[in-house]
C-alpha cells in the first residue's frame, strides 16, 4: 500500500452551467507564484476526471459556454509552462466527455484552459491538500448532465454520494431472500482496489497495483461467469476512481452474497512476502500490520480524491446482531480463501486478520480484502505480472467461494 500524509482534503462542488465561483485562498498562496508539476486525465464511461497538481494552492474559476459545449476554467497566479502545454495531446480519442482542450495565457497573472465537450455535463471541482506523494491538487469531475441512471446505477451511486445522499438512498436489505445457489444465483460482487488517480502500491519495477487487480478480478469474473449457480458483478471495470462508500453501495444496491476486495500489499521491507486475507473488526485490529493496512487502504478516497467524511459505522463502538453475524461469516469465508490461497503462494499469515477497512462494512454481506501478494517484493511483483499466476489467484478465490457455500447448513442461515 502507498504510504499517506494526513492532510485533510478539502472538497468544494461546484455544479450547474453558465454560473462562475471565485474560491479564495491563503495568502501566502496568493503571494507565491505557482507551478502545474501534473497534469493528468482519467476518461472513463462513467466520468472523466482532470487533476492539474502543483507546488501551490491555486486560485480559480470555472464557468461554462455554449455553441460549442465548452468548460472554461481559468487559473490565476500561473504562467503557462510545458506541462500545461502538453494537456491538448492527453484527451483520447475515445473519452465520451472531452472532444479536445486547449490551453493559453490568458493575461499575464492567468492561464485558461478550454475543454470542448461531446455532451452536456455537469462538471465538479474540489482542491485537494497534499497526501502521499500527491502535492496541491485541482480536480474536475465531468458526469454527463443527463445520465441514464437504469442503464449505468453506478452512475446513480455517485451523483448521490456528491449530493450526500448515498446513505440515505442506499438498500439496507441484504441478500436476496431464498438459498443461494439452490433457490437463486450466489451474488458475487468483486472490488478490484484503487483506479484512476489513485495507482495503489508501486513495485520496483513500475508494476501498479491497481493494474494487476483488475486483471484478477477480470479473471475471476470469466471464471465466474461459467457458473450456473453464480452471478458477478464488479465494483469497476477500468481504470477508473471509485470512492470506498460507492463500492460498499454498490454490493448492497446489487443485494450480493460475498464481496471480494483484491489488493496487492506493500511494505517498507522488500523481503516481506506472502498471501493474506482480511475481514472487518469493529473493536480494533488484531495485529499492528493489520491496523496500518486498514488505514493505508482508508485513506485511498484521499490519494484518489474525495472528501473524508464521518463514517456512520465506525462511528459507533458496537455493531448490531446482524453485523456480527456478518463478520463471523466473513471469517469463515476468508479462511476458506487463504486456505486456497496457500496452495498458489506462501502465506504471510496462517490466519483471517481483522481491522477497521472501510470497504467492508456492508451490513449482511460476508466481505473479505485478499492482499494477493506483496508487490513491494521483487519476486512477487514478478509473479504477479504473470498471466499463470493471475489466474492461479482467480482460481483460489472462486474455490473459496465454492467451499464456502458448501455447507448446507450455513446456506440455510443465510437464506
Amino acid at each position: 500500500m502507498s504510504g499517506f500524509n494526513s492532510g485533510v482534503s478539502r472538497r468544494h462542488l461546484l455544479q450547474g452551467a453558465g454560473a462562475m465561483w471565485l474560491l479564495s485562498v491563503s495568502q501566502v498562496g496568493l503571494a507565491a507564484s505557482g507551478q502545474v508539476i501534473a497534469v493528468r486525465v482519467w476518461p472513463a464511461s462513467t466520468y472523466t476526471r482532470v487533476t492539474i497538481e502543483s507546488n501551490r494552492v491555486l486560485k480559480y474559476r470555472q464557468f461554462a459556454l455554449s455553441n460549442p459545449e465548452r468548460v472554461v476554467v481559468d487559473i490565476e497566479g500561473i504562467n503557462l509552462n510545458a506541462v500545461l502545454k502538453g494537456l491538448g495531446n492527453q484527451i483520447r480519442s475515445d473519452d465520451p466527455f472531452i472532444q479536445s482542450a486547449r490551453v493559453g495565457q490568458f493575461d499575464p497573472n492567468t492561464v485558461r484552459m478550454v475543454f470542448e465537450l461531446k455532451q452536456n455535463v455537469s462538471p465538479q471541482l474540489f482542491a485537494l491538500a497534499p497526501v502521499a506523494e500527491f502535492k496541491e491538487r485541482l480536480v474536475m469531475d465531468l458526469y454527463p448532465a443527463n445520465g441514464n441512471h437504469a442503464e449505468d446505477p453506478l452512475l446513480a451511486l455517485l451523483e448521490d454520494y456528491n449530493k450526500g445522499e448515498l446513505e440515505q438512498k442506499t438498500p439496507s436489505g441484504g441478500p436476496q431472500p431464498g438459498k443461494a445457489g439452490r433457490d437463486r444465483p450466489i451474488v458475487i460482487m468483486i472490488d478490484p482496489g484503487h483506479g484512476g488517480e489513485d495507482p495503489g502500491a508501486i513495485g520496483k519495477y513500475k508494476t501498479r497495483e491497481k493494474d494487476v487487480v483488475l486483471q484478477i478480478a477480470r479473471r475471476l469474473r470469466a471464471l465466474i461467469e461459467k457458473k450456473n449457480n453464480m452471478k458477478v458483478f464488479m465494483t469497476r471495470n477500468e481504470d477508473v476512481f471509485i470512492p470506498l462508500k460507492v463500492r460498499v453501495a454498490k454490493a448492497q444496491k446489487q443485494r450480493a452474497d460475498l464481496f471480494v476486495s483484491i489488493h496487492a500489499d506493500a511494505f517498507t521491507n522488500r523481503a516481506a512476502r506472502g498471501s493474506s486475507v482480511f475481514a472487518l473488526s469493529t473493536k480494533g485490529a488484531t495485529s499492528t500490520a493489520a491496523k496500518y493496512l486498514a488505514q493505508t487502504q482508508n485513506a485511498a478516497d484521499l490519494i484518489g480524491g474525495v472528501s473524508k467524511s464521518g463514517d456512520r459505522y465506525l462511528d459507533h463502538t458496537m455493531f448490531d446482531m446482524v453485523q456480527s453475524l456478518t463478520i463471523t461469516d466473513s471469517l469463515k469465508f476468508g479462511k476458506e480463501v487463504l486456505k486456497r490461497l496457500g496452495g498458489v503462494n506462501k502465506l504471510h499469515k496462517n490466519s483471517v486478520d481483522q481491522a477497521g477497512f472501510a470497504v467492508l462494512k456492508a451490513p449482511e454481506i460476508p466481505s473479505i480484502l485478499v492482499e494477493t501478494a506483496f508487490i513491494s517484493n521483487v519476486e512477487e511483483e514478478r509473479k504477479l505480472r504473470t498471466a499463470a499466476f493471475q489466474q492461479q489467484v482467480a482460481e483460489s478465490i472462486l474455490a473459496g467461494i465454492e467451499a464456502y457455500f458448501a455447507d448446507d447448513a450455513r446456506m440455510a442461515r443465510r437464506g
